[in-house]
């Protein structure tokens, strides 16, 4: 097994204060000999901070001349990882204002040498009265976002404590986001990319009420939640073209299968609206390759259907009027499910999370 001493530390910083060189004493201290650090934009008072950085030689200091954001310092630190030890394990990321202690860092790079094939995340306990509001409520709300659009139950989505594995840097180089969002990203690429979660319980800790963040909780949050949007964006679409191509299809055949035209046009708006629903689903949403996805993906889809046509009818004939109305109701049902059921059991993939010791 890799010594974790032997993995690299990436340290993005971006207006940092005393507190990051007191950091990286205790990282050098702790006998890591190879120490990454983003200087992400910051402002000129910062320069002092940085060539006592440049001083250390188990340090390499990369710098961007404009603040581009936390998401783009990572990747930016990826590119170099990866050109300069490829072969390394990984590495761990911390945050810059000391609220990641060395002894939990340690932790977390011994862990991901023993799971080198896994995302390992330091997670925080929030259950505490401690806790800044603005630090629980946005972990409370990305985590229950997160399970529910993706079926991932992690503990702590904002932490910034990580071991990262090489072969997941090398995809997450080209993953979306500059800012915040891309650790938010970062979690929801495991599951497409088969790379498990490791959770490593770690202490709280805020400095000064967690001032120092520069975590802006509006601005960055709607980026963060609005990637969650692809996952049900997919859905959304289908649903609204099988709602259209449902009325064409009533207006259509209305007049020629009197007793029928239900049942026959919830069939046929759904054969083509599915078709246009697995291809988004496999290629853009799931990302998956599974060949048995198309089977389960139709057997779904006719479950679905059957359930479609047989409720609009039933609730049409004691209703008698409104068919289309009627079927926004109980697709809007059905579409919930479905996509709990496509996400658990159609495109599922071969994935896990190993809760905190």
């Amino acid at each position: 097994m890799t010594s974790p001493n032997g993995v690299t530390v990436l340290i993005p910083a971006y207006n940092p204060d005393e507190q990051l060189i007191n950091l990286i004493r205790d990282i050098v201290n702790e006998g890591f000999k190879q120490i990454l650090v983003v200087n992400d934009g910051s402002k000129p008072e910062c320069e002092s901070i940085f060539k006592k950085i440049k001083e250390w030689k188990e340090c390499t200091l990369l710098e961007h001349q404009e603040n581009k954001g936390k998401g783009q310092a990572l990747k930016t630190a990826f590119a170099h990882f990866l050109n300069t030890s490829p072969e390394s394990v990984g590495l761990v990321t911390l945050d810059a204002d000391g609220q990641h202690a060395v002894e939990d860092m340690k932790k977390v790079a011994i862990r991901l040498c023993e799971r080198p094939e896994s995302l390992v995340l330091g997670v925080r306990n929030f259950s505490t009265n401690d806790i800044p509001l603005r630090s629980k409520f946005g972990n409370v709300l990305t985590k229950n976002i997160a399970r529910f659009a993706c079926g991932m139950q992690i503990s702590d989505t904002q932490t910034g404590l990580r071991g990262i594995p090489v072969n997941f840097i090398q995809k997450l180089i080209h993953v979306a986001g500059q800012r915040y969002e891309f650790e938010m990203n970062m979690l929801m690429e495991c599951k497409p990319n088969n790379i498990n979660i490791e959770e490593v319980k770690i202490q709280t800790i805020y400095l000064e009420d967690n001032k120092s963040s520069h975590f802006q909780p509006i601005r960055d949050s709607i980026k963060i939640y609005a990637t969650f949007l692809k996952f049900a964006l997919s859905s959304v679409l289908s649903f609204g073209l099988d709602i259209l191509l449902f009325a064409l299809f009533v207006m259509t055949l209305n007049g020629v299968f009197v007793e029928s035209y239900i049942i026959l046009a919830t069939v046929l708006s759904r054969i083509l609206s599915a078709l246009f629903n697995f291809t988004v689903n496999r290629k853009v949403v799931f990302k998956s390759s599974s060949s048995y996805a198309i089977v389960k993906y139709f057997s779904l889809s006719i479950a679905q259907m059957l359930a479609s046509a047989g409720g609009v009818y039933l609730i049409y004939e004691l209703v008698g009027f409104g068919e289309v109305g009627i079927k926004i109701v109980v697709d809007g049902l059905l579409f919930l499910a479905s996509y709990v059921i496509q996400r658990e059991w159609v495109f599922k993939k071969n994935y896990q999370i190993r809760a905190g010791q």
